[in-house]
């Protein structure tokens, strides 16, 4: 976070997002129900917006900004802080609950996954330049990086983009989600500390791994909403896809797809 002397109550709050990204919507629905206005700048298609948040000094989405000042907006409580709201976020689900939701979401990935033909799976979709197969495979590619930072390895914003074999086809992708539904349940059979109460490194700092994990979570819960009004689109019924009942207590956004 950069700090400065700027008088706070002469600027405007921004918040620097881009399509398709899951925190970015969390973090302005956040603040549309709390009554904060906010610029809203979409860094993907406002180069001016880029330039922006990279005199900030921020190389990630979503920020909250106020003057020269900032925060990375992964955690609602650090937005909380930074803006001084007088509000709290969501309590978290307990561990044990967030691996069983987390089992759900990757059954559900997989399973909805499998009604797509491969043709499907090349299609870009909305106004991101992500295919249907790049979505799965970042679905999948959240959980594998969540259960990486519990073995200290630092959750990198740039690991988000990562891309799947261009070899893989769509059986593929649903093995490699089985693979990491079996390594999350073998990480949680083994695991010592069931509070989860340690650190891990991420790009937006020493996090508890709590925490990490609820992120990983709602993250790849999201995306798996939108694979399912994917498959409605292409006039497919998705095949069981995730409830409410699924997503009680995660803090997935309102929308399934930013406005």
């Amino acid at each position: 976070m950069i700090e400065t002397t700027e008088n706070r109550e002469n600027v405007r709050i921004k918040v620097f997002w881009q399509p398709g990204c899951t925190s970015c919507l969390r973090v302005k629905e956040f603040l549309a129900a709390q009554g904060v206005e906010f610029d809203s700048i979409d860094v993907h298609n406002d180069e001016n917006g880029l330039a922006q948040l990279t005199e900030l000094g921020a190389r990630s989405v979503p920020v909250v900004a106020l003057g020269g000042s900032y925060t990375l907006a992964q955690s609602l409580n650090d937005v909380i802080k930074f803006l001084d709201l007088k509000t709290r976020a969501m309590d978290m689900l307990a561990p044990d609950d967030l691996v069983a939701k987390l089992d759900l979401v990757l059954t559900a990935a997989a399973r909805l996954t499998g009604q797509l033909s491969d043709e499907q799976l090349r299609t870009v979709f909305r106004n991101r330049n992500r295919t249907v197969g790049a979505l799965v495979y970042h679905i999948v590619r959240v959980a594998e990086m969540g259960l990486q930072a519990a073995q200290q390895t630092e959750l990198r914003f740039e690991a988000f983009n990562d891309l799947p074999p261009t070899h893989w086809r769509r059986d593929d992708l649903v093995r490699w989600a089985a693979q990491i539904r079996a390594q999350l349940l073998a990480w949680w059979r083994s695991e010592t500390d069931p509070s989860l109460g340690y650190d891990v490194p991420t790009y937006y700092g020493q996090r508890p791994m709590h925490e990490v994990l609820e992120r990983t979570a709602w993250h790849a819960a999201q995306h798996t909403r939108q694979l399912a009004l994917i498959l409605e689109s292409f006039g497919i019924d998705p095949d069981r896809p995730l409830s409410a009942a699924d997503l009680a207590g995660l803090p997935v956004p309102e929308e399934v797809w930013d406005r």
